[in-house]
């Protein structure tokens, strides 16, 4: 595994914003498709804006967020938060700061919130998902050390070499991105199920704080808050807001249409 796909003279194409790359247009054509079918008043135009504005500012929110977790390394070294294509982006401050950003892009366009998100859940996690084969190639979102046969032995220069030199180490980016793959196939199957607006939504933050959570007991790079990982703390808080966000709007009840 190596992080740089291409390298032509100055110009270098690194596996990680490939897959990006990836993520983010196979979201644009799923939500699309999904704005369309659901009869949202969107034109591509306005989606093409949407993800413009957000995408930008979610890598924003994740690189804050990291960095605020690894202050005690990058207060030393502040020209080392510019450099994004070295890992070191926390997805729990991307979806924040690209929720916010959708927030305001749906009342500026007089649309319904949760029905819009409802649109992006799958895109969402299917993003992620890609995402994490970025993560693989850079050697970053590693796992603990293990001497399971499927532990991966990194390059000696990545974060995860650097980490746990000559140790294989759990793969933690593709546990995550086989959970991320299932909680994709349940919100496709979803959402012409007749759920009220906000529930594919809900079991986004639900479900993924769940993958999250378990998947962050085997992470070798995780963010603490005291003697607590972050990623728990968060997740928790995720669930419990958003299962009480399904009970009190009974958002679990199928809209019968006619």
């Amino acid at each position: 595994m190596h992080p740089v796909l291409v390298q032509i003279g100055p110009l270098t194409i690194r596996y990680y914003g490939l897959m990006y790359v990836i993520a983010f247009t196979v979201g644009f054509f799923l939500l699309a498709f999904e704005v369309k079918r659901k009869g949202i008043p969107l034109s591509r135009d306005d989606l093409l804006d949407l993800l413009l504005w957000t995408i930008p500012l979610a890598i924003i929110g994740a690189r804050i967020y990291y960095v605020a977790f690894r202050w005690d390394y990058y207060g030393a070294h502040p020209i080392d938060i510019l450099k994004i294509w070295e890992g070191g982006l926390a997805i729990h401050g991307g979806v924040l700061a690209g929720t916010l950003t959708i927030y305001v892009f749906a009342r500026v366009k007089r649309v319904s919130f949760w029905a819009l998100t409802d649109c992006l859940a799958p895109s969402m996690i299917l993003g992620q998902a890609i995402g994490r084969i970025g993560n693989l190639m850079n050697g970053d979102a590693y796992g603990t050390p293990t001497t399971l046969p499927w532990g991966i032995h990194f390059p000696p220069d990545s974060p995860a070499g650097m980490t746990y030199p000559g140790q294989a180490t759990h793969p933690s980016m593709i546990y995550e991105m086989i959970l991320n793959l299932i909680i994709f196939s349940y919100l496709w199957s979803i959402r012409k199920r007749g759920y009220k607006d906000g529930f594919s939504t809900a079991m986004y933050f639900i479900l993924y704080a769940l993958a999250r959570s378990i998947v962050s007991f085997t992470r070798g790079d995780s963010l603490w808050l005291g003697p607590v990982r972050a990623a728990h703390v968060i997740s928790a808080v995720f669930v419990a807001a958003f299962v009480v966000f399904i009970w009190r709007g009974r958002l679990y009840r199928r809209e019968l249409k006619v």
